[in-house]
């Protein structure tokens, strides 16, 4: 049942010229690790020119080439973090908010009940968050919080919560339903994907997945759920 699913969206995704930003949660199949992917995506110059770069554990993004740089307040920050055993993704700065939360004993739900949808009018771009806590009853739960119907007065917060992993599988959500002036936001609840055995190979497959044009770095974390050692794997479309 699940694998049918699955690879319907997959197909979807591949066809889909500009999902943005995406975060896939999931498990392996033999259910030892939980799987964080997440990918960015561009069409601007400034968007295209980044990279994914690990710091002790972190990842950040960085300009591939600093001269070309115009602003880097929405592309520039840290999608993966995490604090004892709360492993944070997220497709902006909110990244950084969740864990100044954690660390004061706060949840990551009234974390991102301080944030909102980016301030890039008039796509209004969704500001996309996976959690996963080892120490948590659920195996790991979403965000996405963007504007009603493009009015910027608006926000829409929506939380899901996945209280047991789907061996082999995850589930994906992406900040637009596809290309589109304005951008259109993503829609509907977060969809079945696959999640490949390891790191290395969940970067090959999602990046497969994704529009050779506007594709510009992926992601895989996976995190070990006995131990909660993890790696870290990554593909950069500028090669850094």
């Amino acid at each position: 049942m699940f694998r049918s699913i699955a690879e319907i969206n997959a197909a979807n995704l591949r066809k889909n010229t500009y999902p943005g930003r995406g975060i896939v949660l999931g498990a392996t199949q033999d259910g030892t690790k939980l799987a964080q992917i997440y990918w960015i995506m561009g069409r601007s110059q400034n968007s295209r020119n980044r990279v994914f770069q690990e710091e002790s554990g972190f990842v950040r993004t960085r300009a591939f080439d600093e001269s070309k740089l115009t602003d880097p307040s929405l592309i520039i920050y840290y999608p993966v973090k995490h604090h004892r055993d709360i492993h944070v993704v997220s497709n902006g700065d909110q990244t950084d908010t969740v864990i100044e939360f954690l660390k004061a004993g706060n949840t990551w739900n009234e974390a991102l009940m301080t944030r909102e949808f980016e301030p890039d009018a008039p796509n209004f771009t969704p500001r996309i968050t996976g959690i996963m806590d080892l120490k948590a009853s659920w195996a790991y739960a979403l965000s996405i919080l963007k504007s009603q119907d493009g009015n910027d007065q608006h926000c829409l917060r929506h939380f899901y919560y996945f209280e047991k992993p789907i061996h082999g599988y995850g589930h994906c959500i992406h900040t637009y339903q596809g290309d589109g002036n304005p951008l259109p936001s993503f829609s509907g609840e977060p969809y079945i994907m696959p999640i490949p055995e390891d790191a290395k190979k969940a970067c090959q497959y999602y990046w497969s997945l994704l529009d050779e044009e506007n594709r510009i770095s992926l992601l895989a974390k996976y995190i070990d759920r006995g131990s909660g050692e993890f790696e870290i794997s990554m593909i950069n479309r500028h090669g850094a």
